[in-house]
């Protein structure tokens, strides 16, 4: 399939339909349930704080890795608590390469998700999976500290910072980033933005490593400065040959197995509780927990009957 042209509207039907997908439909329509995860897109995660210019990264780097591969780039936004609608900002940003041949950029709304990412993702990924896609960069919501869980979504994770960041960095530094497997400095032609490097490089020697881990370097980057980039692109072909060299994918395919069944339950345990309504409530909290159990596995034996 990759020496077709990319379909871009089949793909982008098929992403819309898994987008908006309900868990039944999901558990009902899981056509990638024997892909083989050897085979499938490597992936690239770009997190951060908001305004660290993340996506104009992203879109540099897809643009530089873009010849002689099939790049996909899903961009996560916020989604509005009240009306569930996001501005897709993401998507507006990176608008002057989605013409980029064999590049496909789409942007998703957080949904439900709480965590930097969306609803469904797993089944989104795989459908880029199923179009024969060497390489896909996710770029999360942006949120801080609770991204942590794109880190098993994703075989290296860029944590993306600003030079003046220096609070977010401290507030950071027990979750994210003890996960990250490269540091970026963006916007370097700031002020502070060595002093920052320095900074991170500190925070990140507190992680201990043995000597057969992958350290996470510190780079400065610029959406002006081509050879940052490069530097960028070449440090994650590194990582990519470390995981493949040592054997630690595996771990992490692990990890991803669990956290789309883990999503699945969550997203079905909302729904229980909301369909339940609030005389639910007035239940002691024992007869809450059993009742919300047995009305999942009622739910899902109806679903596999």
């Amino acid at each position: 399939m990759k020496n077709e042209p990319l379909d871009r509207r089949a793909l982008g039907l098929a992403l819309t339909r898994l987008a908006n997908a309900t868990v039944a439909e999901v558990l009902a329509n899981d056509a990638h349930a024997g892909q083989n995860p050897e085979n499938a897109a490597y992936r690239i995660g770009f997190t951060g704080p908001p305004g660290a210019g993340k996506s104009s990264l992203v879109g540099r780097l897809a643009q530089l890795r873009n010849p002689g591969r099939r790049m996909g780039v899903l961009a996560i936004d916020p989604s509005s608590q009240k009306s569930g609608g996001a501005l897709l900002g993401d998507r507006i940003r990176m608008d002057e390469l989605e013409n980029i041949q064999e590049l496909y950029i789409r942007s998703f709304g957080s949904r439900s998700a709480s965590d930097g990412l969306t609803d469904n993702l797993p089944e989104l990924i795989a459908a880029m999976d199923s179009f024969a896609f060497d390489e896909v960069i996710i770029e999360t919501v942006g949120v801080g500290q609770a991204e942590y869980a794109v880190r098993p979504q994703v075989d290296t994770l860029v944590l993306v910072l600003l030079p003046d960041s220096g609070d977010t960095v401290q507030a950071m530094k027990a979750g994210i980033m003890e996960m990250a497997d490269i540091f970026v400095v963006n916007k370097s032609d700031l002020a502070g933005a060595r002093k920052m490097a320095a900074d991170v490089k500190r925070i990140a020697s507190l992680r201990k490593h043995s000597q057969n881990e992958w350290q996470p370097p510190v780079l400065l980057t610029s959406t002006d400065a081509a050879p940052s980039i490069q530097q960028l692109s070449d440090t994650i072909n590194q990582h990519r040959e470390f995981l493949d060299r040592s054997g630690a994918r595996a771990s992490l395919l692990q990890e991803r197995a669990k956290y789309r069944i883990k999503r699945l339950i969550e997203r079905e345990t909302a729904q229980v509780m909301h369909d339940l309504g609030p005389d639910f409530l007035k239940a002691s909290l024992l007869e809450q927990y059993h009742l919300t159990l047995a009305e999942l596995a009622s739910r899902s034996k109806l679903k596999t009957s």
